[in-house]
């Protein structure tokens, strides 16, 4: 990679505002993923790294702020436009969200199928590379519902880099997998960064899965970005919401009823 690719935002992300209702979500959040690179976007439960997420993939339309993928604003295109800007999208969502009535390969062939013009046999040839890459080879004819948790999200990648993407999405791509399936997965969102060359942004909670993939990272809180720097510059901050992230430390509530009657409990005094 040259150092011109190096420092190319493909993503921008400008004065982005949402909010459900009186619930502000996200709040003027501005960020630059360069080509080429992995963002990991992390922060707590119900800070808004979804919902980021979601609007930089084109799911929603932001009440206020812009989105770029490759300088061009997508809030402001059309369905026609927006649809032939995210064909070089790829997405893994949270559930993998397969098709459960279809083989794997078919749903791996799906996108092959709605937005080429290839030949059968051609997209057959494709989808076997695919999954031979994330490791199901053989696993064309399988039905989702026979598949484990970790082998469903790899047939997940499978289908989102079936039409190799120049940019990847994975919203919580370890969710709900056993450390050991986990890490197989972070090795390959690495394997596949190098051997297909794209721009890759996770969300993620996994503090094991971050340090192992990320190139930078940025990190939500109340729905504002507290901190923006590579992954040596995340470790080192001194920014106090961010040394409890990195630390595991619990927040540390007020006294209350359920508090004060297991004290209760415990002393046999009421």
């Amino acid at each position: 990679m040259d150092s011109g690719q190096k420092t190319e935002n493909i993503i921008r992300v400008e004065n982005l505002a949402v909010a459900y209702g009186d619930r502000i979500v996200l709040d003027d959040v501005n960020l630059q993923v360069r080509r080429g690179e992995t963002m990991v976007i992390v922060g707590g439960s119900g800070c808004g790294k979804s919902t980021l997420l979601r609007h930089m993939i084109g799911l929603h339309r932001p009440e206020s702020g812009r989105i770029y993928i490759k300088g061009r604003d997508i809030t402001s295109l059309d369905e026609e436009k927006l649809s032939e800007i995210l064909r070089k999208v790829g997405v893994v969502f949270q559930s993998s969200a397969l098709f459960n009535s279809i083989s794997v390969g078919d749903n791996v062939a799906l996108p092959l199928r709605e937005h080429t013009r290839l030949e059968e046999s051609t997209i057959q040839i494709m989808t076997k590379i695919k999954l031979d890459m994330v490791g199901l080879s053989g696993y064309e004819e399988y039905m989702p519902s026979e598949l484990s948790g970790g082998m469903r999200k790899r047939a997940a990648f499978a289908r989102a880099i079936s039409m190799d993407p120049e940019i990847l999405y994975c919203d919580e791509p370890s969710a709900g997998l056993d450390p050991i399936v986990a890490a197989g997965l972070d090795q390959l969102i690495l394997k596949l960064k190098k051997a297909l060359k794209m721009t890759i942004v996770v969300v993620t909670h996994e503090m094991a899965s971050m340090y192992t993939i990320a190139d930078r990272v940025i990190m939500l809180h109340g729905g504002k970005v507290i901190f923006s720097g590579t992954l040596e510059e995340f470790k080192n901050c001194s920014h106090e919401r961010v040394r409890q992230f990195i630390e595991r430390r619990p927040e540390e509530y007020g006294e209350d009823e359920i508090g004060r009657y297991a004290r209760a409990l415990t002393s046999n005094s009421f």
